[in-house]
C-alpha cells in the first residue's frame, strides 16, 4: 500500500486582493512523480511557492502525516522539502562546486554525518558538473544550469523536491535529458513535484497529473489517463507556438 508523503487540503493564496489559488487539494505518494500543467497565469509556480512556505498561504500542508502550514521555510527546509525555482537562482560568481556545497546547509544545520557526502552522487548523476567544478556558474550553458541549481537541492537530501519549470528555455535534447534525471529521482526514493508548462513531457514523466486552470484544479488522474483524454490533448498537447515563460504570479 501506497504512503502519502505531501497532502495539501483547501489551500488558498493571494497576491493583494488577487486570489490566485482557490481551494487546492493535493496528494503526493512517497517515491512517486506527480505534475501540475496548465496555462500560463494558472497559479503554478504559486502552488510550489506557497507548499514551500515562500507566499503566506491558508488551508492545509502535511508532509510525512504532520501539519507544515505553519512552518516557516527555513524548518520546511530542515524537513527535508526542497525548491528548485523556475529562476534557478545559483551564485554566478561562484564556481560550480562552491554552489553545491551551499546546498549541504540544511545536513550541516542538523549535524549529520558526513554532511556533504553527496557531492560525489551528484557528479555521477551530472558528469558535466564534476568537469566544470571549478568553473564559475554564471558561464555555465542553460541546460548546465538547470542540473546545478537541481543537484544543489540534492545536496540537502530531500524527501520531497519541487521542480518548477525545468524545460523552460532549454533545446529539445536537453530537455529530454533533464527529465530523464528526474525519473531516475524516483529510483532513489525522492518524490517529485513536477510544475510543467511543457504538459506532453511532464506526462510522459510522472505517474500522476493535475490539470491547474485560473488557480483551481479542473482535472486529475493518472498521467496516462490525462494524456489520452480529449480536453488535455486539445488544450496541452496539440501543436502550435511555443508557450511563452510563466509570469510571477503564475
Amino acid at each position: 500500500m501506497s504512503e502519502t508523503l505531501l497532502e495539501v487540503e483547501q489551500l488558498r493564496a493571494s497576491y493583494g486582493k488577487v486570489q490566485a489559488l482557490h481551494d487546492i487539494n493535493l496528494k503526493l505518494e512517497r517515491g512517486s512523480i506527480a505534475t501540475v500543467i496548465g496555462p500560463n497565469g494558472a497559479g503554478k509556480s504559486t502552488l510550489l511557492n506557497a507548499i514551500m512556505g515562500v507566499l503566506p498561504a491558508q488551508g492545509e500542508i502535511r508532509y510525512r502525516g504532520r501539519a507544515v502550514d505553519r512552518y516557516s521555510l527555513e524548518q520546511r527546509v530542515l524537513e527535508g522539502i526542497a525548491l528548485v525555482p523556475e529562476r534557478r537562482e545559483l551564485f554566478s560568481t561562484m564556481s560550480v562546486e562552491d554552489n553545491l556545497l551551499l546546498g549541504g546547509f540544511r545536513r550541516l544545520r542538523l549535524r549529520q554525518a558526513q554532511p556533504l557526502d553527496q557531492l560525489a552522487t551528484v557528479f555521477e548523476m551530472f558528469p558535466r558538473l564534476k568537469e566544470r567544478r571549478r568553473q564559475l556558474a554564471g558561464t555555465l550553458s542553460g541546460g548546465e544550469r538547470q542540473m546545478l541549481a537541481i543537484g544543489r537541492a540534492l545536496m540537502a537530501k530531500p524527501e520531497l523536491l519541487m521542480l518548477d519549470e525545468p524545460s523552460l528555455g532549454l533545446a529539445p535534447r536537453i530537455v529530454k535529458e533533464i527529465l530523464q534525471i528526474v525519473s531516475e529521482l524516483r529510483s532513489a526514493g525522492i518524490s517529485v513535484l513536477l510544475v510543467e508548462q511543457n504538459a506532453r513531457a511532464a506526462l510522459q514523466t510522472a505517474d500522476y497529473g493535475y490539470v491547474l486552470e485560473l488557480g483551481k484544479v479542473t482535472m486529475q488522474g493518472e498521467s496516462a489517463q490525462l494524456a489520452g483524454d480529449s480536453q488535455v490533448i486539445q488544450a496541452y498537447l496539440g501543436f502550435g507556438k511555443s508557450p511563452a515563460p510563466e509570469s510571477a504570479a503564475a
